[in-house]
């Protein structure tokens, strides 16, 4: 009877010393749970209050090259800067004004000008068959005029070698037209076989190439674009897209930060240069085109990258900063130091951790991007350690729950 009444006994004393152990386990990986805070840090520095906006990295100037007659492009252009003379120009090409980017079949154009030419020649020779037919009535004339008062020419061949000289007139004026005429159609024809020669306009590097060897180019009312060329990548401009919200808080000359994804460590800065009217309908929504020069002299920006810009509205430069994550965050009753529990006044809170529980510093708040908020205060340092939300699972509360509370 002892015997079973001991076994009972250990068995219940068992049992209730794993509850016990399970509870205290539970009493601290709560007690843990309550103090994993995640922190920032208080940190000097400019704060800015910005607009964003997405852009086009471009070079402020481009040139499209056309093709000015119809042809077959018979070869493209020697690259000028290669020194054994057998690249062709191409992609990222540097050219001069002047430099043969590609020629057309010209055999046409060249039989066009011959043609000319030769007809021009021809009026040439009808001017001085004109010219010598002039003579020979001015001749004829002045004799029959000296006939006259001699009574010795019949007045009806007075009057015949009259018309007869102004007729020579004539022919010689028609002649010199004529002659006009074809120089203008031999010119015309010069030109087009000079078409056929596709130069640089301007000196730059080549963006793009758009047209192959062999390939029949047809010049209209719109010209086709074969090569594009960039007067200068040392200095580009970015295209930005400002939403119709955000547009009337743009100014000239205001100050702009921009990043690109091919560069995530640098940013570029510039001004504000002009601001397009004309908006662009997008889905439900008007954008309006804000352009930012920059400067490029060491290369990094490239044509049409997409850019990320910041327009600055604001700056408060040297001031101390929090997340603001920070200043909304609250603690719950039981994770405040006693002291702390009844704080009360027209200040924000910090809080930091103080053993295993947490204490307030008064801050005074004041300009805010969203982000970052400048604080002020006697008790706030920079490089203190502030908690802005909580990192455990169950007692784990978003800053929105902080916001609520």
């Amino acid at each position: 009877m002892f015997a079973r009444l001991t076994k009972a006994t250990l068995v219940l004393f068992t049992v209730i010393g794993i509850l016990v152990a399970v509870g205290v386990y539970r009493i601290r990986r709560a007690g843990e749970s309550v103090t994993s805070f995640r922190t920032t840090v208080v940190q000097r520095g400019d704060l800015f209050s910005t607009v964003g906006a997405k852009g086009t990295v471009e070079p402020e100037e481009v040139v499209d090259v056309g093709a000015q007659v119809v042809g077959r492009i018979k070869a493209l252009g020697i690259d000028p800067n290669d020194p054994a003379k057998s690249r062709c120009v191409d992609h990222g090409s540097l050219v001069y004004d002047g430099t043969v980017l590609a020629l057309i079949d010209d055999a046409v154009y060249r039989a066009q000008l011959d043609h000319a030419e030769a007809a021009l020649q021809w009026a040439q020779a009808e001017l001085a068959q004109a010219q010598a037919q002039l003579d020979q009535t001015e001749k004829d004339l002045r004799r029959a005029l000296n006939l006259v008062p001699l009574h010795a020419i019949a007045e009806c061949d007075y009057e015949a070698a009259m018309t007869s000289h102004s007729s020579s007139v004539a022919n010689v004026a028609a002649a010199k037209a004529t002659i006009r005429q074809n120089e203008a159609l031999v010119q015309l024809a010069r030109t087009n076989l000079d078409y056929t020669v596709i130069r640089s306009p301007v000196p730059g590097i080549i963006l793009d190439r758009r047209v192959n060897i062999g390939q029949t180019v047809m010049a209209s009312f719109n010209t086709p674009s074969l090569f594009l060329i960039a007067k200068n990548l040392r200095r580009m401009q970015v295209r930005a897209a400002v939403s119709e919200t955000d547009i009337g808080r743009i100014r000239l000359d205001m100050p702009v930060q921009f990043t690109v994804d091919a560069c995530p460590n640098d940013v570029f800065c510039g001004k504000v240069a002009n601001i397009r009217l004309n908006g662009i309908m997008r889905q439900d929504s008007v954008a309006y085109t804000v352009i930012v020069p920059a400067d490029n002299t060491q290369g990094k920006l490239l044509p049409y990258l997409t850019a990320s810009l910041h327009f600055e509205l604001d700056r408060r430069p040297n001031v101390l900063m929090v997340a603001s994550a920070a200043l909304r965050w609250r603690p719950r009753p039981q994770q405040v130091l006693p002291k702390g529990r009844k704080l009360k006044g027209k200040y924000d809170c910090l809080w930091v951790k103080d053993g295993e529980f947490v204490r307030p510093i008064e801050v005074q708040a004041g300009f805010s991007n969203g982000l970052m908020t400048e604080i002020g205060g006697s008790e706030v340092k920079e490089g203190i350690n502030v908690i802005d939300g909580e990192l455990s699972g169950e007692s784990s509360r978003s800053v929105d729950d902080g916001q609520k509370s």
